[in-house]
């Protein structure tokens, strides 16, 4: 990062992107300015030719700046859905990779990483990402180190999972510059009640019944776990039990107690909810998106995915396309 008075930062927008991730950052930023009586950080907001851009909520912003126009910008977060891109890809890629090289510290917050990814700026670098694009991300990224950590901070790459993590780094940044009372000030501003940083992972949602409170216990946990790292490969009931040193009646007993369904409808679930990730995330043939969460065929996974979302993946496909070129806002935007 340049040695200077002020940090520079800029927020490349894309159309789609969530504002909260947003005012996330700019908020703790600016609420520093305020108690530290000085400007230690200032920021601007940029497009890639400086046009107009659309959030996911359907407010328009106005970029101050092109991506051509931000060479002293010291850190550089791509804030954007998923699926966005450059209209000229060749254009802007080269873009970021000029200002990596030339010592931009570059970022990007919820689905920022994957046009941040795209560029090929990463380098075999981690990346933080958000718990609902992850089977998206690995389909298109299998070879990037991805994590579930809220941020993942290195030297020269800062990337976050969603607005409340935004806001975890920012008061990182804060920390940085103007020191830790400052940063703890700011987050009890906005009653943030703790600044979590690298190694915590994000909260994921269960399946649990609302009446079972938020944690699960420790055997369906490991289970879930289990059942996270043969997506592609699912392991039966039998298995996992095996593999937990407990009998499978002991499994499903603590599956009903703790979710109110047995173990293998709630592997399923999890196998629907990464295949629907991949329907919305990606463009990848409906085969393909069986094969990745291990059906032999699509028959089988076209009538689980309309037990579980009321439609099949192709039709939710469709459905969602169809949204974002009426609405030009891919959904969701987290």
């Amino acid at each position: 990062m340049r040695n200077e008075d002020r940090i520079k930062i800029g927020f490349l927008l894309f159309d789609g992107f969530p504002m909260a991730c947003l005012t996330s950052v700019i908020e703790p930023l600016r609420a520093a300015n305020e108690i530290a009586g000085q400007e230690a950080f200032c920021w601007s907001l940029l497009s890639e030719r400086q046009q107009k851009v659309q959030s996911s909520a359907g407010v328009r912003f106005e970029a101050e700046r092109s991506l051509a126009d931000c060479k002293d910008i010291d850190i550089l977060f791509l804030l954007s859905s998923p699926t966005s891109g450059f209209d000229n890809t060749t254009v802007g890629n080269g873009a970021l990779r000029s200002l990596g090289r030339h010592g931009t510290v570059l970022g990007g917050i919820s689905g920022g990483v994957f046009p941040l990814v795209r560029s090929g700026v990463m380098g075999g670098q981690p990346v933080s990402v958000h718990w609902c694009y992850e089977a998206a991300f690995l389909a298109e990224f299998p070879e990037v180190d991805s994590r579930s950590e809220v941020i993942v901070k290195t030297a020269t790459r800062y990337t976050a999972a969603g607005a409340a993590a935004g806001f975890d780094l920012a008061l990182h940044l804060i920390e940085d510059r103007l020191g830790g009372d400052v940063a703890h000030e700011v987050a009890c501003w906005f009653q943030h009640p703790m600044m979590r940083g690298a190694g915590v992972r994000q909260q994921v949602p269960t399946t649990t019944a609302p009446e079972t409170g938020d944690s699960l216990p420790p055997l369906v946990s490991r289970c879930v776990d289990l059942f996270a790292s043969h997506m592609s490969d699912p392991i039966s009931i039998a298995e996992a039990a095996q593999q937990m040193g407990v009998t499978p009646r002991q499994v499903e007993r603590a599956f009903k107690q703790a979710t109110g369904q047995s173990p293998s409808h709630y592997y399923r679930a999890m196998r629907m909810k990464a295949a629907r990730q991949m329907v919305v995330y990606t463009k990848d043939p409906i085969a393909d998106i069986a094969a990745a969460i291990g059906y032999g065929s699509v028959a089988p996974l076209v009538t689980h995915y309309r037990s579980a979302f009321g439609l099949s993946p192709s039709e939710d496909r469709r459905r969602i396309n169809r949204f974002r070129v009426e609405g030009n806002a891919p959904l969701p935007s987290v």
